[in-house]
């Protein structure tokens, strides 16, 4: 299988440091060969060899924070901009992980649909796309005769898609509800251990659970991303961000932690997401809860089914090579 990776920085290495150091087991137990032939980044330089890319060699190129230094070898093409390297590339799958852009999709929509119209599957790290446009997506993959996979947009590679579309089959799911950000489940923890908000925050910042600008973790707005997801592929329900209450944790204090321990419960910031909608909301949940043991930058869910009540998944929701894995799965399963 040749890949073309759009985007190559956290997610993307993941993918390929995975490639490399798990490549002959790979091809030993499922039969699966992930060939490199293209990388795309956004200021970092472009690469394309019709044969593979040597994995070491990229890796090793961008940590010197360039493509440039990657050798000169036959046969390779420097500089080609990602829509180019999509449509000329002779990959078959493309692999997105470039910045999530939740308000256009831009520019990996347009990414997608390159693929698609050159003969490309798509799997996806990159929330946008999913969120905003999987209807189309998925009628116009329908008609190229082609995949789309997005393990890795909720919970990275733990099996959250797939648990719901796949081995949950025949049950009929009636709700979800999750805690799907890492960042501020690691904030609330601490402050469950009586950190305040402010030095959990820079604990997490300096540990690297949260950027230099939380908010689209701490205002919910990246859990939110997600319930659309969630919407978009168990319900076929498309969302917008103004359809939902999002509300984020900046407003609880240690005084609110301290009751909610008080009563037997601990704060969670929640997503449900129903058939009618979705939410994101600060919620106190009992200690019986299973979302209540979970804590830490861990992330889970719980969907609600017909046949086996509530069931519920729970493990990493971020991290490179637990992204990188939820990529990984995507292609495996595409190779069937």
């Amino acid at each position: 299988m040749k890949l073309a990776l759009i985007g190559f920085g956290t997610v993307g290495q993941g993918l390929a440091e995975i490639l490399r150091d798990k490549g002959a087991e790979l091809e030993a137990q499922s039969g699966f060969r992930g060939d490199i032939v293209a990388v795309a980044t956004q200021r970092r330089g472009t690469l394309y060899h019709p044969d593979g890319l040597d994995i070491d060699d990229l890796l090793t190129a961008i940590g010197k924070g360039h493509l440039d230094h990657y050798p000169d070898v036959l046969g390779l093409t420097r500089g080609w901009d990602a829509l180019t390297l999509i449509k000329q590339s002779n990959a078959d799958v493309m692999v997105e992980s470039t910045h999530t852009n939740l308000e256009t999709a831009q520019p990996a929509l347009d990414y997608c649909y390159a693929a698609l119209d050159s003969g490309k599957h798509i799997v996806m790290a990159n929330k946008g796309p999913i969120a905003l446009a999987y209807a189309d997506l998925k009628e116009r993959a329908r008609r190229a005769g082609k995949l789309i996979r997005f393990e890795a947009t909720v919970m990275a590679g733990t099996p959250s898609i797939r648990l719901a579309m796949g081995a949950l089959r025949g049950c009929k799911i009636s709700a979800a509800k999750g805690i799907l950000n890492g960042t501020t489940n690691y904030i609330l923890t601490q402050m469950e251990n009586g950190m305040s908000y402010a030095d959990a925050l820079g604990q997490a910042q300096a540990l690297g659970y949260a950027e230099a600008d939380p908010t689209a973790d701490v205002g919910g707005w990246d859990a939110a991303g997600k319930a659309i997801i969630l919407s978009n592929a168990l319900f076929d329900k498309p969302l917008k961000l103004r359809d939902m209450d999002v509300f984020g944790i900046t407003h609880i204090t240690a005084a609110d932690v301290e009751a909610a321990k008080n009563t037997g419960e601990k704060w969670k910031l929640i997503v449900t997401v129903t058939p009618e909608g979705a939410s994101v909301l600060p919620t106190r949940i009992p200690l019986s809860n299973p979302l209540a043991a979970v804590s830490g930058g861990t992330n889970a869910i719980t969907y609600s089914t017909d046949l086996l009540g509530d069931v519920t998944l729970v493990g990493a929701g971020a991290g490179r090579s637990q992204t990188g894995f939820g990529l990984l799965s995507d292609l495996l399963e595409i190779g069937e």
